[in-house]
């Protein structure tokens, strides 16, 4: 083995995690600052910069033919992008998208995707060429405004920024992921964008509150409304971090004689059309939104996907609400104004932030331009200079022409020439020498220094330059004012709460049903409320026999409890018709072993219920939270050993005490207050019992008494005041009153 001593010149000996992390470092650097995240001065990514600088030397201007993209693709990795050709099409693709794009770059014809989610053509079959929102960006490239850096092999050079005056970061957006950051924005409407600058302008410190006065919100290409508060979208504005909840637009359309459709004609951002058919589609087919009966897609060139819903009497709000929660109708677009400032290092920053750097930068382009141009100027006053001391001594300078070998150094030592104006001067025309060329001449060296004296006036004046770029700003306005085509807000801002969760009475039809389980477990629902002594002499299974039967409704949820203390829910809807026998209630709930089912009652019947076991103890839970969201299952009663699950009877209105009487015939009345409400759990010690255990309880009103039936045929009831029986909770109890059911029930 090598000692370090011998290693070659050009192998480094060093730790491998160092060398490792340093790398990560460089290759994470140039994903975020020469891939991912876009420079606020322009908005584009170094791949976007490099399509249009290829498009606009290949001068695909808008007033000219289109060529194909597999042409720019072809310039574009050649010469400035060394990347696949793929990546390449596809960012130009989206530059291209009227449903992407805001304002689109590029003016695409064929085939470039559609908002169903279907990919462009190949790059052979489309093509392309700028849009003037492509111009207006470059403008200026031609006047020193920006810097030009070499390409990757040197060969040519690319500016390192677009100089133009459109807003072009936040009026189209983007989005990205580099190496531990991220970047989100949103599109904007440019209108808008200008007014705030204006503002900026002319008031530096203003707030990040002043900024709302004039940019409401995200404006997609794609419509939609944006459902947020103003506080919400203020503060996502100040802090650069955020999302927007957008929303699909509808409209009931009225179909005649009481029937109606909702028609979808905007829906969200970055949602694929096809895709959101499906979701809807799915939810029919699997009758998650029962009160939705078919959707269509109706869409041309414009969207349009109609809903049908199940019934005339379906409330149209609660239909959307239902999809906005369960599918793409409404999303979240988030806002992360992660982007590359002047010095090319990632912030986060606020919109008024990102507003003044764009007014610093293009306060520079505006100086760069002036400087630029008063170069040309300068050299162009020399030329003309030099044309005029010709004119004064043209016959001298004839005369130098035709008898001099070398006429340029004589005519620069007699008449105090430079080399560019001798240069000039012997490069001229004979039909120059005209006397009306002189007086040109003249004309436009006045124009010149004009135009030099205004030049240096706006370099020297901050307020010149301030007046001059909201100037221009106004100009630029008027081709994408809110009265244009492309410049109208297309995203309306209207506040709505978000989506209410959907009850399930709102999803099922309301109608009257009979409930009945049998002795052996099988449940079906008759419909409407059959007189509930018919149960008696329904059809049952050989052997079989009713066990419980009540009048609910479809809209019902029903709690069926089994012997070990466990509570499961059934829809009162998805129960078996009445024809036949029903269905076995252990196909519905997942019920543990041979568990007997000692109550079905609905959910609704009252809100809370008294809980009481074989040993006697007991207390009281919520309906509601006793409602299980699976087949498994709630366990509500935590038996002893030996214990089953005796009583679960809803507690009604205004009760105040509680009857309990054992197998051994000994009733015992205490208050209900002395109960606890627990969610789960044993409970507490009802009745005392050296025999045996509990048989029955109930609740009461104290000032009313207890009723129970005499039984028999003749429906008699009777009513005990229970006095006499009212003792602490775990007493043992006496003999209950004369005539009580010999079975120890209270019904």
């Amino acid at each position: 083995m090598a000692t370090k001593s011998e290693l070659p010149a050009e192998i480094t000996d060093a730790p491998f995690d160092d060398a490792l992390s340093e790398r990560y470092l460089v290759y994470a650097l140039s994903t975020i600052t020469a891939r991912s995240l876009p420079d606020l001065r322009d908005g584009l990514k170094p791949v976007h910069r490099r399509l249009l600088w290829a498009m606009r030397l290949l001068r695909l201007d808008p007033s000219a033919g289109y060529k194909k993209c597999a042409r720019v693709v072809g310039d574009v990795i050649g010469k400035y992008h060394p990347h696949g050709d793929q990546s390449v099409y596809d960012a130009m693709v989206r530059l291209a998208q009227t449903f992407s794009l805001r304002y689109p770059l590029v003016d695409g014809q064929g085939n470039f995707g559609n908002v169903d989610g279907d990919n462009a053509a190949a790059y052979r079959y489309t093509e392309a060429k700028l849009t003037q929102v492509a111009i207006d960006l470059m403008a200026g490239l031609d006047d020193g405004t920006v810097d030009f850096k070499p390409t990757y092999n040197g060969e040519d050079e690319e500016p390192e920024l677009m100089p133009g005056l459109f807003p072009n970061l936040l009026a189209n957006g983007a989005s990205g992921i580099a190496v531990g950051m991220a970047t989100s924005i949103p599109p904007h409407n440019a209108a808008e964008l200008i007014d705030a600058v204006t503002h900026l302008i002319d008031n530096p410190q203003a707030t990040d509150a002043a900024m709302m006065d004039f940019v409401a919100g995200p404006d997609f290409p794609t419509g939609g409304i944006v459902a947020d508060s103003a506080e919400v979208i203020a503060l996502a504005y100040a802090t650069g971090r955020g999302a927007f909840r957008v929303r699909a637009k509808w409209e009931v359309e009225d179909l005649g004689r009481g029937t109606w459709a909702i028609v979808v004609s905007e829906i969200p951002y970055g949602v694929q059309k096809g895709k959101l058919i499906e979701q809807i589609a799915v939810l029919i087919n699997e009758k998650k939104l029962p009160i939705l009966a078919d959707v269509r897609d109706e869409s041309d060139a414009e969207v349009r996907i109609v809903l049908e819903p199940r019934s005339r009497t379906v409330d149209p709000t609660v239909l959307m609400d239902g999809l906005f929660r369960m599918t793409d109708l409404e999303v979240r677009v988030s806002l992360n104004l992660n982007v590359l400032d002047a010095t090319r290092t990632p912030r986060v920053m606020g919109l008024r932030e990102v507003l003044s750097e764009w007014v610093k930068f293009q306060i520079e382009v505006l100086v760069r331009r002036s400087n630029h141009r008063l170069g040309k100027i300068a050299d162009r006053v020399e030329l003309l200079d030099g044309y005029l001391i010709a004119y004064l001594n043209l016959d001298r300078v004839i005369e130098i022409i035709r008898t001099e070998d070398e006429p340029k150094p004589v005519m620069m030592a007699e008449f105090g020439l430079t080399d560019r104006q001798a240069e000039a001067i012997l490069n001229m025309r004979l039909r120059s020498l005209r006397r009306l060329e002189e007086m040109e001449i003249k004309g436009e060296r006045d124009k010149l220094e004009k135009e030099r004296e205004t030049l240096k006036a706006l370099v020297e004046s901050p307020a010149r330059q301030r007046t001059k770029l909201k100037k221009d700003l106004a100009e630029l306005k008027k081709r994408y004012g809110p009265d244009t085509d492309i410049g109208r807000r297309r995203t309306r801002i209207e506040e709505a709460g978000p989506a209410r969760e959907i009850p399930l009475e709102a999803m099922v039809e309301r109608e009257p049903i009979t409930v009945i389980l049998s002795q052996r477990g099988w449940i079906r629902a008759m419909r409407g409320h059959v007189e509930l002594s018919a149960a008696e002499t329904l059809k049952f299974k050989e052997g079989d026999g009713p066990a419980f039967a009540f009048h609910a409704q479809t809209t019902d949820r029903l709690l069926l409890v089994s012997a070990d203390g466990r509570f499961y829910t059934l829809a009162a809807d998805k129960l078996p018709g009445g024809r036949g026998f029903g269905e076995p209630v252990k196909l519905m709930v997942d019920i543990e072993g041979e568990g007997s089912v000692v109550a079905l009652l609905k959910a609704n019947a009252a809100p809370k219920l008294l809980l009481a076991s074989s040993d006697g103890r007991g207390f009281v839970t919520s309906a509601a939270g006793a409602l299980a969201e699976t087949r498994k299952g709630k366990q509500v009663v935590n038996l002893r050993p030996g214990a089953r699950l005796q009583v679960v009877r809803p507690i009604g209105e205004g009760h105040d005490r509680v009857a309990v009487i054992g197998d051994n015939r000994k009733l015992a009345v205490f208050r209900l207050s002395e109960l606890p409400e627990m969610a789960r759990g044993q409970g507490v010690t009802l009745q005392r019992y050296r025999d045996g255990g509990l048989s029955d309880a109930t609740t009461f009103k104290d000032e009313t008494g207890l009723t129970w039936s005499m039984g028999g045929e003749s429906g008699r009831t009777r009513t005990e005041d229970m006095a006499p029986w009212f003792t602490a909770r775990g007493a043992a109890g006496r003999m209950p009153p004369t005539g009580f059911p010999r079975n120890n029930r209270f019904t």
